[in-house]
């Protein structure tokens, strides 16, 4: 976190943010979709793996309808 931290930001030793993460409040279905299959497609668009499904902590394999290793709620 100390790598991270910009040069000119005197007023902190750390930095967990990367420049330029600006929170947005879901607002909608279509939004939380949209930022689930943003994060879903991160490791695919690294070149980890060639379905999001294939992440092994990824909830993608409970969207696809298949048994994921973390449980999670799909109900906004």
């Amino acid at each position: 976190m100390k790598f991270s931290k910009s040069a000119h930001k005197a007023d902190r030793s750390y930095q967990l943010w990367q420049e330029g993460s600006h929170p947005e409040q879901i607002q909608s279905r279509e939004m939380m979709m949209q930022k689930t299959e943003y994060i879903h497609n991160n490791p695919v668009k690294r070149g980890y793996i060639e379905d999001p499904v294939h992440w092994l902590y990824s909830s993608a394999r409970n969207y696809a309808g298949m048994e994921g290793i973390i449980e999670i709620e799909k109900v906004w």
